[in-house]
This record gives C-alpha cells, sequence and structure tokens, in this order.
C-alpha cells in the first residue's frame, strides 16, 4: 500500500545516505484522495448477506481495515469489496456510499472508508470518558457477550482509538472529508438529549484528535428502520432523537431519512436493498446539501452523444475543461453524468 511504499522508499534513500536526517520521508497527502470515517452499532457494521452483485467494486474505493484479514491487510488500503466492517460482517451501508460517490466525483478523486461498529453498542462505546465503563459493563454483563466478542477483535478492545488509528495512518495519504454515524437503536428513544448531547461530543472529539475543523469536515447520521403502519420498526421512535440532531451540532450536520428503505424480517435491520439505497442517500446529501451539486438536473448517460463542440465544459469544482470528463460535466449551464 501507498504508505508503506513510502517507508520502504524512505529506507532505501537512507540506506544510500543521500537522505539528510531532518528530510521528511513522507509525500504530502493526496487532495483528490477523500477519506471518510464511519462507526455505529449493528447497522453500520451490515447485517444483509452479500450477493454477487456487491462484489464488482471500483479500484477507486478503499478501505482501511482496523483488525485485518487475508482480504484486507490491518492498517492497510485495500479495495473495498464487501465485508468493510470486519472479516465476518456482512452488506452495510457504506458499500452503496462510496460508489454512488464515484459516479458523481470526477475520475482522478479516490474514496477511502474506515469502519467500525459494534452490534447493539451505545454510543458511549465511541466517547473518550465513557467508553472504558461501558467496555467494562459489557464484560461484565453475560447478555452482552455479543458485543464483547466483536469489541475483542479492536486493539486495546478499544474501537474508539481503532478508529482513530486508522485515521491518523489514512491522512497521511489523503484528506478527511466527513464523519458518517448510524447509531441510535440503543439509546436514542424517547427523544433522549443526552443521547444528542454524547453524539456531539463524539463527534468534536474526533475533530480534536485528528485537527480537523468542523467546517470542512460534515456530520452524518442515518434513520432507523421506519417501517410501516402495520410493521412500523422496532426502533423507529429513535427517529426523533435523530433527526434533532442538527440542533445540537450546528455545524454542517444531516440527518439521512430511511423513508422507504427495505428492511429484514426483524425489522430493525435494513435489508440488502435497504441498505444500497440508503448508502446512496448518505452520498446524495453529502453532494448536494454539503457540495451544492444539484442532483435533480443531471442528466445520465451511458451510451449516447452529448453536446462539446462548441459548448462550456465545466466540471464538478466549476474548474473549466477542454473535453467531457466522467462524472458530472455542466455543459452549456445542464449538468450531464457521463459514464
Amino acid at each position: 500500500m501507498k504508505f508503506l511504499c513510502r517507508l520502504l522508499l524512505a529506507g532505501m534513500a537512507v540506506s544510500a545516505g543521500c537522505m539528510m536526517p531532518d528530510q521528511q520521508a513522507f509525500a504530502q497527502p493526496d487532495p483528490d484522495f477523500h477519506i471518510f470515517l464511519c462507526f455505529g452499532q449493528s447497522n453500520m457494521v451490515g447485517q444483509a448477506p452479500i450477493e454477487a452483485c456487491d462484489m464488482t467494486v471500483s479500484d477507486r474505493f478503499l478501505m482501511m481495515s482496523p483488525v485485518g484479514c487475508d482480504q484486507h491487510p490491518k492498517h492497510e488500503w485495500s479495495v473495498a469489496v464487501p465485508p468493510l466492517c470486519r472479516c465476518d460482517t456482512k452488506l452495510g451501508p457504506v458499500d452503496y456510499f462510496g460508489r454512488t460517490l464515484l459516479e458523481y466525483l470526477p475520475e482522478n478523486v479516490r474514496v477511502g472508508v474506515i469502519v467500525v461498529a459494534v452490534d447493539g453498542t451505545a454510543i458511549d462505546l465511541f466517547h473518550p470518558n465513557k467508553y472504558k465503563a461501558y467496555v467494562r459493563k459489557v464484560y461484565e454483563t453475560q447478555s452482552l457477550n455479543y458485543q464483547a466478542n466483536q469489541i475483542n477483535a479492536y486493539d486495546d478492545r478499544n474501537p474508539l482509538q481503532a478508529l482513530l488509528t486508522c485515521a491518523k495512518l489514512a491522512q497521511q495519504d489523503g484528506v478527511i472529508k466527513g464523519v458518517i454515524m448510524h447509531q441510535g437503536e440503543t439509546g436514542a428513544h424517547d427523544d433522549d438529549y443526552y443521547w444528542r448531547k454524547s453524539v456531539k461530543e463524539v463527534y468534536q472529539n474526533i475533530l480534536k484528535e485528528l485537527n480537523l475543523s468542523a467546517d470542512s469536515v460534515p456530520f452524518f447520521a442515518g434513520e432507523a428502520v421506519r417501517g410501516d403502519v402495520r410493521n412500523p420498526g422496532q426502533c423507529a421512535n429513535a427517529n426523533t432523537s435523530i433527526g434533532k440532531l442538527p440542533k445540537v451540532i450546528t455545524s454542517p450536520c444531516y440527518v439521512i431519512s430511511s423513508e422507504g428503505c427495505s428492511w429484514a424480517s426483524d425489522r430493525l435491520h435494513f435489508d440488502a436493498a435497504g441498505y444500497r439505497e440508503l448508502g446512496k442517500r448518505y452520498a446524495e446529501t453529502y453532494l448536494s446539501e454539503y457540495l451544492g451539486l444539484d442532483l435533480t438536473g443531471v442528466e445520465r448517460h451511458e451510451t449516447d452523444p452529448l453536446p462539446q463542440n462548441e459548448s462550456e465544459i465545466y466540471g464538478i469544482n466549476g474548474y473549466r475543461l477542454e473535453t467531457l470528463q466522467p462524472g458530472v460535466n455542466l455543459i452549456n449551464g445542464k449538468k450531464y453524468l457521463v459514464k
């Protein structure tokens, strides 16, 4: 992986005697490598079977695993073939978050994700001042053994630190562009202000530890399964608290609706189609609400000819282009998604 290659090159340079002691061994982070930190509980872990259509992934969509396995070596970038959370997990929303971003972003942009999540966990697992007490409770409570087994996968039984360790490594390679959460089925019920305050503190701690600005690293929270009139989601009442997060987190903060996202038989988790749609909504919210791209005006073209002769063509970043580029192009003021 790239940061390991840099270490090897730096070592070669030192052994050759061509490097001064105070020289920088690392290249500058790639501004076109956009990284997102993802955390939460079971719906962020992913609970849907991985299907054949999920296994084809662009080499521009990468992940860094905090635990490591054959497919995804620990603390290295690898192509984001599911599962993304741990080696034994399933399909989740982040799978299609990354894929959707790449549909719209310029071809030179890569997307990287880091996913740290534990089934059923409260927000306190990720809180800098509360995680120790929460982990202690988990190990002392027999009914939470399933959480203990998952927490054991992370170094020092500390998922929060595992997320931050990967994030600091990732900052050597690219730029962190957002924090994504799916949590609330545990703790957000009955319009719980304590939960919202804790979420804000978790987010602020991530920013502080990584020396990031809230203005440039927005926060995204997804709703729990809504269900319908006949089959309401088991934790649908958590959506009241989730929906009020932007009142507590006053920097850029967005809530991702789960309305219409299909669910599994337990009415607690989404099914594969639901995760794909929810992941797409996370991405489209980032693109439209934060970056300001009007996706409703984008025409998709895969084989149809597009106007380009004597046209004014601009990319998503506002720069003038000489020819059409993969991704969103603004042609004579009209948006086109070029495949």
